[in-house]
C-alpha cells in the first residue's frame, strides 16, 4: 500500500491541515485516472458542502447584506475557479497523484482538477478533525478572498443570472417594452422579470444599456 510522502505531509501541515489518518490525505490527493479504488471524488463530494457552509457562516457573521447579495457573494467564494486559485496559492500541483496520461494531458494544471482536490482536502480535515477545524481552516485559507470584497462587484446582469440561479429560479427575461425619439438619439425601456420574484425597468440610449439598468434596479429592489 503507498504511504502518504513525508514531504506532502509536511507541506499538508504547514498549510494548516491536521494530517492523523494518513491513507485518507493520500486519496484526497488521487485522481481517478491512476485507477486506485480511493481517489478523491468522494471527498470532494463531502469537502463541497464544507466550503459552502464554512463561507456562509463567514459572511453571515460579518455582513449585514440581504439574502440575494450573500448569495452572490457566497457563489463567488465557492466557484470552482476560486477553489483552483487557493489551491495554486498554496502549491497543492506538485503533490497531485495523476496518471501519466492526465498528467500529459495538463492534468496537474487544470481547473477542474485543482479545485476539486481543494475541497477533497477540506472533506478529509473535516473528517479527521472534526468540522470546526476545517470551517477554521476555511476562514484562514478564504480571508485574503473574503476581506478584498472578490464577488461583490459584477456586472448587474451577471449578478442578476448569478442570484436567480443561487435562488433555484428561473433565468431572468429581458423584453424591450418602448422605443422612442429619433434613431441618433433613441430611448430604450426594457423590463427585466424573473419568474415568481417580481419585474424591473431600465431605460437608455441602446437596449444593451437599458438591460444593464433594468438588472440593476431588479437587483436593487430583490437582491
Amino acid at each position: 500500500m503507498t504511504a502518504l510522502p513525508a514531504h506532502t505531509r509536511a507541506w499538508l501541515e504547514a498549510r494548516g491541515f491536521t494530517v492523523r489518518e494518513a491513507s485518507m490525505w493520500l486519496a484526497a490527493l488521487t485522481h481517478g485516472s491512476t485507477g486506485e479504488a480511493a481517489n478523491y471524488e468522494r471527498l470532494e463530494f463531502l469537502g463541497d458542502r464544507v466550503l459552502g457552509l464554512a463561507v456562509a457562516h463567514w459572511l453571515y457573521n460579518r455582513s449585514e447584506a440581504p439574502e440575494g447579495k450573500l448569495a452572490l457573494r457566497l457563489n463567488a467564494m465557492v466557484s470552482r475557479a476560486m477553489c483552483a486559485e487557493i489551491a495554486r496559492g498554496l502549491g497543492l500541483r506538485e503533490h497531485l497523484r495523476l496518471s501519466k496520461q492526465a498528467e500529459a494531458d495538463g492534468g496537474r494544471d487544470s481547473e477542474n482538477i485543482l479545485g476539486d482536490v481543494m475541497e477533497a482536502l477540506l472533506g478529509a480535515q473535516m473528517l479527521d478533525n472534526g468540522f470546526d477545524a476545517a470551517r477554521d481552516l476555511v476562514h484562514v485559507l478564504w480571508r485574503p478572498a473574503l476581506e478584498s470584497g472578490e464577488g461583490k462587484a459584477k456586472h448587474p446582469k451577471s449578478a442578476l443570472q448569478e442570484w436567480a440561479a443561487g435562488n433555484q429560479r428561473r433565468p431572468p427575461e429581458y423584453e424591450v417594452v418602448d422605443r422612442s425619439g429619433p434613431d441618433h438619439a433613441a430611448r430604450f425601456t426594457v423590463r427585466v422579470r424573473v419568474h415568481k420574484v417580481g419585474e424591473a425597468e431600465g431605460t437608455a440610449s441602446s437596449k444593451q444599456e437599458a438591460e444593464t439598468e433594468a438588472a440593476a434596479a431588479f437587483m436593487e429592489r430583490f437582491g
